[in-house]
């Protein structure tokens, strides 16, 4: 006898590094475990559509502005589930209309909570380590360690074929930028979680460009590019330089205050880059970043 299928719109609510999350009842499917806001799609309604309409009805606010952030089928003993997912940054002005009992967790806090197995995936895209290390050489990446690792070379030196040398595991801690990441075979392709763009790649993809289901992290020198990153899709941004470097000795750094400032303008997750150090991660979390970006130092 065939499972029957529901079809999910989920609502990842997003304000300043947290995520609403909320508490499912006994009597429901899947209950006493956390769950994001979000309900059945009925006939007729498109799962964008169901999904303005759950976070009304069950937060009790209403937001136009919807990002797509995945698709997600997942087969559980007694039925079959396809979770239809969009996220959205809630405003200062709307979060006093938030009903009880919603609850803003810090991503950290996620993977700690007990949600359905289902979501599994969204919990995995939602958590950023708060430190990325930048390098030109693979050998660098260390899969283990409490870092993402930008692998950022030139063409002529990206050798895709050494990424079949990694884990499934190992490489949801790579970056690449969208450029290499479009030169992967088809087997590699899903594997690849996170992508990056430069800042002139940044300025040519519009809201809808972005591929479902991965993450993007955009280059951003000037306020024009962070606001442009927001305004389509991308989930976190490279703001630099914040202090002097090596390699760039002429360009003005940007300094803590124009970063805090920046960052209030903004809802994405930023990485402070340009000569920092670990030690520098709780100074740049006090400036209004959610992590540390770094070349020689890390």
């Amino acid at each position: 006898m065939s499972k029957p299928v529901i079809d999910i719109a989920i609502g990842l609510l997003l304000h300043h590094g947290k995520v609403l999350v909320g508490w499912r009842e006994a009597k429901q499917h899947q209950g006493n475990k956390y769950e994001f806001p979000g309900g059945k799609v009925e006939s007729g309604e498109s799962p964008e559509d169901a999904c303005r309409r759950e976070i009304y009805e069950e937060v009790g606010i209403g937001i136009k502005q919807w990002y797509a952030f995945d698709r997600i089928q997942h087969e559980y003993e007694d039925i079959i589930v396809y979770l239809h997912l969009f996220y959205a940054y809630v405003p200062d002005d709307l979060l006093t209309l938030i009903q009880q009992p919603w609850t803003w967790y810090h991503r950290d806090q996620l993977m700690q909570l007990n949600f359905p197995k289902a979501n599994d995936t969204i919990l995995q895209r939602l958590f950023w380590s708060h430190f990325i290390k930048i390098g030109d050489k693979l050998s660098e990446f260390q899969p283990h360690a409490d870092s993402l690792f930008y692998w950022r070379v030139d063409a002529e030196q990206f050798q895709r074929d050494v990424l079949h040398t990694y884990s499934a595991d190992d490489l949801t801690k790579l970056i690449l930028n969208d450029e290499h990441y479009q030169q992967l075979s088809d087997d590699l392709k899903p594997l690849i979680k996170t992508l990056h763009l430069k800042q002139h790649q940044l300025m040519q993809f519009k809201k809808g460009d972005l591929e479902l289901g991965k993450r993007y992290i955009a280059a951003c020198h000037d306020l024009v590019a962070l606001q442009h990153a927001e305004q389509i899709g991308c989930e976190a941004v490279f703001v630099s330089p914040i202090q002097p470097t090596q390699t760039h000795p002429h360009t003005k750094a940007l300094g803590w205050t124009q970063l805090e400032e920046w960052s209030k303008q903004s809802q994405v997750l930023v990485f402070a880059l340009g000569g920092l150090h670990p030690n520098d991660l709780a100074q740049a979390q006090l400036h209004g970043a959610y992590g540390i970006a770094g070349i020689r130092n890390f």
